[in-house]
């Protein structure tokens, strides 16, 4: 009689080709963490699919017994207690790889529209005149005049430095806790924290949200930037002081920012940052692309061979 598939639990969804893949070869149910079906399924579920929102932890796996692999399909594990997981038996895979095209897009549409004015028109036209008027006053701002600051220099953070320079003809400084210049093969200078502040005519955040960077770049940071500077940030909310944002772009000091994301997230209807000009803000949509989502879906891949007895492409650091 053949081996029963194993029961992999999956939260919060998959693209179709990854999850008919893992069909064929578990037994899949797909259960938001919190629903009767999640804690129904938990006590017999080998692997464990999870994203962005579900917090794997010492509770949650005390109620896994059989649990073997947990698989976030994404970059940052944070929502993962990997300890906790290795202290059970437990591994941990991810996507490390699967949207840094993605997001590095997503950065410079964001500052292509925060220094380049579009006013578009769709509708109409603009009247004559007021086609003149525009055109004989805006002005934007080039990006080859100007320097990025990347803060963590992952995948991420290198892919933006690469297109920065090589694209955009710009000035890259980085500070990262490692030294990655091995990795690094474009024109680019590691700084340290305060130079990178002081001398960045953007500051590009891409760190991940380990303990003790929280507000990583909060009111001190900021008042170290250069005047009429730009702030993005597509990494997670937690690193960056929106308040502390607010009141620096509410002073002339800062130019303008975009934010894809948030802590809470959402966020909510007090959010600093509303209703300021210049602010670029989007629901956690950086990594939302068809391939950057299918990609990040492939960590059933891992899972199962995990489930298999066999070493992963991915395992968790």
């Amino acid at each position: 009689m053949p081996d029963e598939k194993p029961v992999v639990l999956m939260t919060e969804g998959s693209d179709e080709r990854p999850l008919k893949w893992l069909r064929e070869r578990a037994n899949v149910i797909e259960a938001a963490s919190g629903t009767e079906a999640f804690d129904r399924t938990l006590p017999e579920a080998a692997g464990l699919a999870v994203r962005t929102y579900t917090r794997v932890d010492a509770a949650l796996l005390a109620r896994a017994p059989k649990l073997r692999v947990v698989g976030r399909g994404g970059v940052g594990i944070e929502n993962i207690d990997v300890p906790a997981c290795r202290k059970v038996g437990v591994q941990v895979v991810y996507t490390p790889d699967a949207n840094t095209l993605a997001v590095g897009d997503f950065v410079f549409g964001y500052l292509l529209q925060i220094l380049r004015p579009w006013n578009f028109f769709r509708d109409q036209a603009y009247a004559p005149a007021e086609f003149k008027r525009i055109r004989n006053t805006v002005r934007g701002r080039q990006l080859n005049e100007m320097t990025i600051g990347i803060l963590g220099m992952g995948r991420v953070g290198r892919r933006v430095g690469n297109i920065a320079s090589r694209g955009f003809g710009m000035r890259v400084l980085y500070n990262d806790l490692i030294d990655v210049s091995a990795r690094v093969d474009f024109p680019a200078e590691s700084v340290s924290k305060d130079r990178l502040y002081r001398e960045s005519d953007i500051l590009s955040l891409h760190v991940t949200m380990l303990p003790g960077n929280e507000n990583l770049v909060g009111a001190e940071q900021l008042k170290l930037l250069k005047p009429a500077s730009v702030v993005i940030n597509t990494s997670r909310g937690e690193v960056l002081d929106a308040a502390a944002l607010a009141q620096a772009i509410k002073s002339g000091h800062v130019y303008g920012a975009a934010l894809d994301v948030y802590h809470p997230e959402p966020p909510g209807a007090d959010f600093p940052l509303l209703g300021l000009d210049r602010v670029l803000l989007t629901p956690h949509l950086a990594a939302r692309t068809y391939t950057a989502m299918e990609n990040m879906s492939w960590v059933v891949k891992d899972i199962y061979e995990v489930l298999c007895g066999r070493a992963p492409r991915y395992p968790a650091p």
